[in-house]
């Protein structure tokens, strides 16, 4: 069977189109385009604001003329990571997806379904002539996976509506009505290549890791590419080590999931060194991470490399930086409240940075572990930037829309939805900033692996979604 040919088939049918689309964060020109013409075919008014948000409008139908006015937002751009060993160019290919069991995948690269599945949902609505729903405003914001930056400047007074249904959560029986806050932290410094002295020179590859994301993930204790190549360089003077080149990571919002390193060293019992080491951290990480692997393979002596004290300050720094869960919530259950991820370090001609995302529920938790990040690189007098700071977003305990949801939920599926906060960066918080007032919640199908190259979205759950959603604008709230 073709993803095409699953139900609900409009749904999976507006995805394929989507999923045709390069949309990398930051390279949305064409996926702007696309959802542009799409508004335009369908005859409805369709406005592209001045960063690049897409709003289509929909009027209600007969009878719902009363009901408050929707926002239903999702955001274009998607996630583009492969795996080391797969061909394939995000910026000409459309990503080539496919049915697994109950799943639908990707060949070897992120799926889309993150935001792809709420994209390909409200577009269904809108092509729509028979699904009774209130007026509906269809917001896909740009820009989500790098900054949200379509969210941060989203233009103000072109919404009118008061409920706001954001469609970006992965669990098809949890509401989010909350969501952490985020700060990049980004470091550089530049060393002095010098020769290099060793004798014997190896290439390092650490892959095979589940990587994923780096909010929702944090706590699975999944193993990072770039803290776990250090560990085999770290503490290593006594073999005269010198970094040649280290390429770890890719994405700021994604666990690390492979590191490639250069190292040279004076003496080839380095190895038995680091056999040793090998062993522990495979031990260490033997339930979260079975599919590790560590290889090096020896090459050519290049004839410059980091110096051995460059190379020790460079390993101590990243040993110091903090990378996982920094304290859970005090106020939930189960919940991360503040958290640290080292997503990309680069050693590439004696310039050493590092690309790192703090996130909390709390602003003075977001800050506090933004400063204890950046503390080390200061002393190793790295320069540090940070930035692209957005808030978290605060739940309303009295929502009206989350009373009605939660009461449909149970009706329609015999059990009460999980009602929680997320680790994670919505929109929600920015989009209330820019239009105060509006009630919010946010849903979705299921989807496992966001950001990775084992995404992948339930086919059942998407059914799920599909129903609950137009039964939701059925019956929304009179004005």
């Amino acid at each position: 069977m073709n993803v095409r040919d699953l139900e609900p088939k409009a749904v999976w049918n507006h995805f394929e189109d989507l999923n045709a689309v390069p949309r990398a964060s930051k390279k949305e020109e064409e996926v702007i385009a696309f959802a542009k013409k799409f508004g335009e075919d369908l005859s409805l008014p369709t406005y592209v604001d001045h960063v690049g948000n897409v709003i289509i409008k929909k009027p209600a139908t007969a009878g719902m003329e009363d009901r408050k006015t929707v926002i239903i937002q999702s955001h274009l751009d998607m996630v583009h990571q492969k795996n080391a060993d797969t061909d394939f160019d995000f910026a000409t290919q459309g990503i080539q997806s496919y049915i697994d069991g109950d799943w639908v995948k990707a060949k070897g690269t992120t799926l889309g379904a993150d935001n792809g599945m709420g994209v390909a949902a409200i577009m269904t609505l809108l092509k729509s002539t028979d699904i009774a729903h209130p007026a509906i405003e269809a917001l896909f914001t740009i820009d989500e996976e790098t900054g949200m930056t379509g969210a941060i400047h989203l233009e103000q007074g072109k919404l009118d509506g008061q409920i706001l249904l954001n469609l970006d959560t992965e669990d098809d029986d949890e509401f989010s009505i909350g969501c952490a806050g985020g700060i990049d932290t980004n470091t550089n410094k530049q060393y002095n290549e010098v020769a290099a002295a060793g004798n014997v020179a190896y290439k390092i590859t650490v892959n095979g890791l589940k990587g994923g994301h780096s909010g929702v993930e944090i706590d699975l204790e999944r193993g990072n590419g770039n803290k776990i190549m250090n560990r085999l360089m770290h503490h290593c003077t006594d073999f005269g080590l010198q970094i040649v080149d280290i390429d770890g990571g890719s994405l700021r919002n994604a666990i690390p999931r492979e590191s490639f390193a250069t190292i040279v060293v004076n003496s080839s019992d380095y190895l038995a060194e680091v056999k040793q080491r090998i062993a522990g951290i495979k031990e260490d990480y033997q339930h979260e991470e079975p599919n590790l692997n560590i290889e090096f393979e020896e090459v050519a002596v290049p004839s410059k490399a980091v110096s051995v004290e460059d190379s020790a300050e460079i390993t101590e720094v990243i040993y110091a930086c903090h990378n996982g869960v920094f304290c859970m919530s005090r106020a939930i259950d189960g919940l991360v409240e503040t958290s640290s991820s080292l997503a990309r370090v680069i050693v590439k001609e004696g310039k050493f940075v590092t690309q790192s995302l703090q996130r909390s529920s709390t602003e003075s938790g977001k800050m506090d572990v933004a400063h204890t990040v950046a503390a080390p690189f200061r002393l190793a007098n790295c320069t540090v930037e940070q930035g692209g700071s957005y808030p978290g977003w605060a739940p309303n305990p009295k929502s009206e829309i989350l009373d009605l949801m939660v009461a449909k939920y149970t009706n329609l599926f015999g059990e009460a939805p999980t009602v929680a906060a997320i680790h994670a960066g919505l929109e929600c918080g920015l989009l209330g900033e820019r239009y105060p007032g509006l009630d919010m919640i946010s849903f979705g199908p299921t989807i496992k692996g966001p950001h990775s190259p084992d995404e992948r979205v339930g086919i059942k759950s998407v059914q799920k979604f599909w129903n609950f959603l137009v039964d939701i604008l059925m019956d929304t709230p009179k004005k």
